[in-house]
């Protein structure tokens, strides 16, 4: 009987209090009705904001909209946010958009719209929020300004933190934003392969440049894989230095060889490690310098420019024999108007860039083209040294020691082969028993064949200085 009363008195205070809202909601949609009919809409908007004035003015929150668009452009800080909260909005969005197109490595993910996510900077707490207003489209274009016309939306991301941060919010984290942002899509982005089409234009965005060749699996000298990757990564990060120094932000790499080296391969990893797209320049299809110029001027920045076999794919004219040329002689492209797009004022025009030549005979190059400044770094692509030979055997064999390996590492010392034939035996021989017994033939029997050449040379230099 004690514990029915408590609960009787509970009921009862439930009831009471049930009552009580209802009232006072009851008394709140009069209050409403009355406001509405007879309190004129400029009075009942004048109140309105006021509250909402008064209660931003003490309030210690500061708010940023970054609206979609400016004018007719697209907004920078916008695209910039949305590719950066994508990385955040899956630990504290409640819902996320995916997506993925030709161009990108990975899904990308986006904030879905009035979704909130938070962030951190340098012990800042920040709030964003991807604000999505519906309008009704009249039909009328607003020549200006994107953000009203004939659109069924209109979105803006509000950035909320504390005002006492606002220095450190505009001055530093936004542009910390812009960057994180510019970083994360160049990441995600397929690297592309261009090359010239009709008119000497390049082709349109490139088709995709699906090389696995990756500085791990290379296989040239280790020391000179080092030299390489330690260069790319002072030239990446040394934007303040070209600009402290007045010089523009490229670096040129020679790389020459005998065939087969893997000069084109060494271009494969570059290109995979920035995640530069690569522009293939075939000179024998560039008219003159004019044209020359403006493939230079249509590439993007962060990008490899590529001329293979420069000494053989065009015969360069050199500065004398431009000045004996004939004016009404057919324009071509010459060897100082390659030097003006690669070293000259047009070279400027852009940043983050390399230039590659290759070459079978570096000895045939005009020496204008090889000077710093011009060709940075030469490197020396030589025939197959053992540390490139380890390389191969754990690419092809997935073995890193063997005990042919020491035969091997002489024979290399004694045998000029390149990497390709090492890579063309081993695939020859991946099914058989003992596959590097088979290497170790067509070693040995390209020793004897390269003794008994210099044996034969030998024979006819003494014939013919007897002759003599």
């Amino acid at each position: 009987m004690s514990n029915i009363l408590p609960n009787r008195k509970f009921m009862s205070n439930s009831t009471a209090l049930i009552s009580a809202v209802a009232s006072l909601a009851a008394s709140a949609m009069l209050i409403r009705s009355i406001t509405k009919d007879f309190i004129p809409l400029e009075v009942q908007e004048f109140f309105s904001s006021q509250i909402h004035y008064l209660s931003h003015k003490f309030s210690s929150q500061l708010t940023i909209v970054v609206e979609e668009f400016q004018g007719m452009s697209r907004n920078q800080v916008f695209e910039g946010a949305q590719v950066y909260l994508g990385t955040k909005a899956t630990l504290s969005a409640l819902r996320v958009k995916a997506s993925k197109s030709e161009d990108d490595k990975n899904l990308a993910f986006s904030v879905d719209r009035n979704e909130e996510v938070s962030d951190e900077y340098e012990g800042v707490q920040v709030r964003w929020k991807l604000s999505c207003e519906v309008v009704e489209s009249n039909g009328t274009r607003h020549s200006n300004d994107m953000n009203a016309s004939l659109r069924s939306e209109v979105r803006s991301y509000e950035l909320s933190f504390h005002k006492k941060h606002k220095e450190k919010i505009f001055n530093s984290y936004l542009p910390f934003v812009l960057e994180k942002a510019k970083a994360i899509k160049q990441e995600n982005m397929a690297v592309k392969l261009h090359t010239i089409e009709y008119d000497c234009y390049w082709n349109g965005h490139g088709v995709t440049f699906d090389h696995p060749m990756t500085f791990k699996t290379l296989a040239i000298d280790a020391e000179l894989k080092r030299k390489v990757v330690n260069d790319l990564d002072k030239f990446v990060k040394g934007k303040e230095f070209y600009v402290r120094t007045g010089k523009a932000w490229k670096r040129g790499y020679l790389l020459y060889g005998p065939p087969g080296t893997g000069k084109s391969s060494l271009i494969a990893a570059m290109a995979n490690y920035l995640n530069y797209d690569i522009y293939d320049l075939d000179l024998t299809v560039v008219h003159d310098n004019k044209d020359l110029k403006n493939l230079i001027l249509g590439m993007c920045n962060r990008s490899i420019l590529v001329i293979e076999d420069i000494d053989c794919t065009i015969k360069l004219q050199n500065r004398q024999e431009q000045k004996e040329a004939v004016k009404n002689e057919d324009n071509k492209v010459t060897l100082s108007g390659l030097l003006n797009v690669i070293d000259g004022l047009w070279s400027c025009c852009g940043e983050e860039r390399i230039i590659v030549f290759t070459t079978n005979h570096k000895e045939r190059l005009d020496p204008a083209l090889l000077r710093p400044g011009r060709m940075d770094m030469h490197f020396h692509l030589s025939y197959c040294t053992f540390s490139a030979f380890e390389q191969l055997a754990f690419n092809y064999l997935g073995i890193s020691q063997h005990k042919l390996f020491e035969l091997i590492e002489g024979l290399l010392r004694e045998v000029n082969v390149t990497p390709a034939e090492i890579a063309g035996e081993l695939t020859k021989s991946i099914d058989a028993i003992d596959p590097l017994q088979d290497l170790v033939k067509f070693l040995h029997d390209k020793k004897i064949l390269g003794l008994a050449k210099n044996d034969h040379n030998v024979n006819e230099n003494h014939e013919q200085g007897g002759e003599k």
